[in-house]
């Protein structure tokens, strides 16, 4: 039984979520690979990364594209947020939104004329900046997030509370430690979207994120745009006295969307977890680990791949596909050798877990029981089946191969119910499948070259043949012994397999056994005996040859000469059944290895 020695690791990888990269924290353990999102990546003039640029309906694993935090076109601009990109597309209408019909509204009334009152349909939208971040002496009078038109302007009746009077005295360094969004322009009130810990706002424990800031030091903003807000909150001195009204229903435009969370895997998506704070009616709390944008994936029967379903010029990325099938986690490195480094610590993890897999398979099977007469899987894995398509190209398509006691199974998935395993892509015998190629997919050990094994199975219709691609050398080993081995057994379990047939047109039976070797016999039997036409042992064989057709011929070197039977269907599983048997014998005896 093999000794595993499981990788742990971690580190930073781009995830391809629909149609862009995210950098992703992956920690590798045992049975899991984890994946968080960064939730906030701070780049020049304190602006925030916000990773929801994502078109609907585009599945993990689109292209291979820029680089997380880029917008083509845009060095140094930090990651290009949705809104960004919709400024640069609408750029000229911005100033649009308070013509007539577009939910514009008349100064002085704010209260109420912010729009239709419709929890849970707001926009994101709307500019973000911060006053006093770490790290900034008092913020930025630029934004992160470009201005764009809502769908449903926000309403600040309804679910709310009263109008509050804040005095905030700012610090010798950090400001006032809030960062806000909206404006007129985004038919929006000015929002507190981010109180920093530890700064001005926080120590007041008076402001609260969802809190409309109506008015600073008297200067009304109800209807200020964004930069307005941002220059009135610039100008406000030392001592700032803000007139704010919490707005409950807009909060959750301040929490960052579980993407990462929410990436769907053996066919279930999991639910978003909870964020705090967003229906307290209390003072307000901040983000903590059980709010973080994670994924946590277990590794049983994953397939790892590379170079699979995506073009990997750079050597860089990893696929792992879920058991189920129906599922792409593309994963991108920083370089080559670190791309190899996280392939092989998830491999490894993977391999190792396969035991429980082989347990779990065996256990619905009733193979526990010794009476039992169901198959015993001996060994299941993820392979991937080359597959012809039109004009002559091929194509690598994931497939999971199953080895009994005495056959091979396809499925698309994992079996991992009695259900599923009695529904295969197809099944071949062991004793009537060979391998006939194990190494490169060209016989030429060339850096980078497929890894391929091939196997070839009679049926009736003739020759059947598949050719799989491996990941590792490991895997082509194992596949390799697991194949030729499991042949072997199944001649020792089997042992006789015989077929009616025609032989001088007379009805007859030839039987194939592991031990005894050749035996013809009348068809049907005579009760009075003497039913045995011909006995011979496996060493009297002197030629064996098929048409492909119909006919089998065998040659003992006896007076008879050569025998001509009619199987009356394809001989190919009667000849891959005897060079079964040959070899299995061969290799008891010691002279095949």
């Amino acid at each position: 039984m093999a000794v595993w020695t499981r990788a742990d690791k971690n580190g930073q990888l781009d995830l391809l979520l629909r149609d862009r990269w995210i950098r992703v924290a992956a920690e590798l353990t045992r049975e899991t690979l984890t994946l968080t999102a960064e939730a906030e990546a701070t780049g020049q003039g304190g602006n925030h990364w916000d990773y929801n640029n994502s078109s609907a309906g585009l599945r993990n694993g689109m292209s291979n594209g820029n680089d997380p935090g880029t917008s083509p076109g845009n060095p140094g601009r930090g990651t290009s947020s949705g809104q960004d990109q919709l400024q640069n597309q609408n750029h000229g209408v911005r100033g649009r939104s308070s013509s007539p019909g577009r939910g514009a509204s008349s100064r002085g009334q704010f209260d109420g004329n912010y729009g239709l009152n419709s929890p849970g349909k707001y926009a994101n939208n709307g500019t973000n900046s911060e006053f006093g971040s770490p790290g900034s002496s008092y913020g930025s009078p630029g934004s992160s997030f470009g201005s764009r038109q809502g769908d449903l302007p926000v309403s600040v009746d309804g679910t709310s509370e009263a109008v509050r009077k804040v005095r905030v005295v700012k610090q010798e360094s950090g400001g006032l430690g809030i960062s806000i969004k909206g404006g007129r322009e985004n038919r929006m009130p000015i929002l507190i979207s981010k109180i920093f810990p530890g700064l001005a706002a926080d120590q007041s424990r008076a402001l609260r994120v969802g809190d409309a800031i109506l008015s600073v030091n008297g200067n009304d903003l109800r209807e200020a745009t964004h930069d307005l807000a941002v220059q009135a909150l610039k100008k406000a001195g030392k001592e700032v006295t803000l007139e704010v009204k919490y707005i409950r229903e807009v909060s959750p435009l301040f929490k960052k969307p579980s993407l990462v969370a929410d990436l769907p895997w053996d066919g279930a998506r999991p639910q978003s977890p909870s964020y705090s704070g967003s229906e307290d009616s209390g003072s307000p709390k901040h983000s903590s680990s059980s709010s973080k944008d994670r994924k946590v994936i277990s590794l049983k029967m994953c397939f790892i791949s590379r170079n699979l379903t995506m073009p990997d010029l750079e050597n860089r990325l990893l696929e792992l596909h879920s058991p189920d099938g129906q599922h792409t986690v593309v994963l991108r490195c920083k370089d080559g050798p670190s791309a190899n480094s996280w392939f092989t610590a998830i491999h490894t993890n993977i391999a190792a877990l396969l035991p429980q897999t082989l347990a779990h398979i065996n256990a619905y099977l009733g193979a526990s029981s010794s009476a039992s007469t169901h198959p015993h899987l001996k060994h299941i894995g993820w392979l991937a089946e080359q597959v012809q398509l039109e004009g002559g190209r091929q194509q690598y398509k994931p497939v999971v191969m199953a080895l009994t006691e005495k056959d091979i199974l396809l499925f698309e998935s994992v079996p991992w119910s009695r259900e599923s395993w009695s529904m295969p892509l197809l099944t071949h015998p062991l004793l009537a499948t060979r391998l006939v190629h194990s190494g490169n997919a060209r016989g030429s050990p060339a850096q980078g070259a497929d890894l391929v094994f091939a196997t070839r199975t009679g049926t009736g219709r003739g020759i059947e043949s598949h050719i799989f691609r491996v990941e590792t050398h490991w895997d082509l080993s194992s596949w390799t012994r697991a194949l030729v081995q499991g042949g072997h057994a199944a001649a020792e379990i089997i042992k006789e397999v015989s077929i009616g047939c025609t032989l001088n047109r007379q009805d007859v039976r030839l039987t194939l056994h592991y031990e005894k070797g050749f035996t013809v016999t009348r068809e049907p039997v005579e009760p009075t005996g003497g039913a045995v036409l011909y006995r011979y042992p496996y060493e009297k064989l002197k030629m064996s040859a098929d048409d492909g057709i119909r006919n089998l011929y065998l040659d003992f070197g006896g007076p008879e000469g050569e025998m001509v039977f009619d199987l009356h269907s394809g001989p190919k599983p009667v000849v891959f059944v005897l060079h079964s048997f040959l070899s299995a014998k061969l290799t008891r005896m010691g002279l095949l290895t």
